[in-house]
């Protein structure tokens, strides 16, 4: 198996798929941060794997000492040791309340200039951060609690709160801490969009854990909720990449009929007026139909019965796409 050109197939695919989310309605997301940011992830992910870092380092073309920088740079700041520059600069923009450009790069002196300048930048755009003026005397002040009141709307709590669900219900149960990594929010939206799924009993709290755990036995986002669309998208992403991620840990190469775990795609060629074209385009609805009604099925078994042994969460995933005339969906909170 050619490793490599897989590994660059799946990133070309996965780039093209960031750079469609990043414009999306019109949107310019923030981006300045996704390059080190997947860096510094995929070198945990590696990690875990009980892979050193002489074979790291390697894997990414550098020497050891060049990539033990690398992660340095990328993890903490040079001035505050323990902080990601990133923390760092909004943690003392926040004590200062107010504090010009020449003032920061003073103050973060260890850390490269580039790096500082382009943190700032990242922070202004995501809305952390407001910046006035021109040059080296530009002056940084962060947001409080009643420019997050006007920056936030309902609808980006719902947002949330779908997203933090799909999480939870994945992956959980998880503590706090456990949440954040996976949830690209600030700490007292997370706080807030779990005391609304506990309101509502999305989710629920494990207490006599420590730390306390969160976890939720299901998770149905309605096709016609807009709010979801996000959640629906990882949700999606996440278990395709599951998946494939099972199918290689199993060490199989080749899809069997009896297989449980994997994947097929399949295509057909229509045309204007061919006969079986209702059939093939109804084939995600159809699906989707069915899907519904069986996991109704296993709710209301589980809700009469305990759980037997050895328990286990099958993910199934469907996806449908048309490559030809523009084709406009009627089902618009779904993916």
């Amino acid at each position: 198996m050619n490793v490599n050109l897989l590994v660059d197939a799946i990133v070309r695919q996965t780039t093209v798929l960031i750079a469609q989310l990043a414009t999306a309605a019109g949107a310019r997301a923030t981006l300045a941060h996704t390059a080190n940011k997947v860096f510094i992830d995929l070198v945990s992910e590696l990690k875990s794997q009980g892979i050193g870092n002489k074979v790291i380092a390697d894997m990414f073309g550098l020497t050891l000492r060049a990539y033990h920088h690398k992660v340095a740079r990328l993890s903490e700041s040079g001035t505050d040791r323990g902080r990601s520059l990133w923390e760092a600069l909004l943690s003392y923009v926040q004590q200062q309340g107010s504090v010009s450009r020449t003032e920061l790069l003073t103050r973060f002196a260890v850390d490269d200039e580039t790096s500082v300048r382009g943190v700032l930048n990242d922070l202004v755009d995501s809305g952390l951060v407001f910046r006035a003026g021109r040059s080296d005397q530009t002056l940084f002040r962060a947001a409080d609690e009643k420019d997050y009141a006007r920056l936030s709307s309902h609808d980006d709590a719902g947002r949330l709160d779908n997203l933090l669900w799909v999480v939870i219900y994945r992956f959980g149960p998880l503590a706090f801490d456990e949440l954040t990594p996976q949830v690209p929010a600030e700490t007292p939206a997370i706080e807030a969009a779990l005391a609304r799924l506990l309101g509502d009993g999305r989710i629920r709290r494990d207490d006599s854990s420590t730390p306390t755990r969160y976890a939720s036995e299901q998770c149905v986002i309605a096709i016609e909720d807009e709010a979801g669309w996000e959640a629906a998208v990882f949700d999606h992403y996440q278990a395709v990449v599951t998946a494939i991620c099972t199918k290689l840990r199993m060490g199989t190469r080749r899809a069997r009929w009896t297989d449980s775990v994997g994947g097929s795609t399949f295509g057909f060629d229509l045309w204007k007026g061919h006969p079986l074209a209702s059939e093939v385009l109804g084939f995600l609805r159809e699906t989707r139909e069915r899907a519904v009604a069986l996991r109704r099925r296993v709710t209301e078994h589980n809700q009469q019965h305990s759980p037997g042994d050895d328990p286990m969460r099958v993910i199934a995933y469907v996806g449908q796409t048309i490559v030809g005339p523009e084709h406009d969906d009627e089902e618009e909170g779904a993916l």
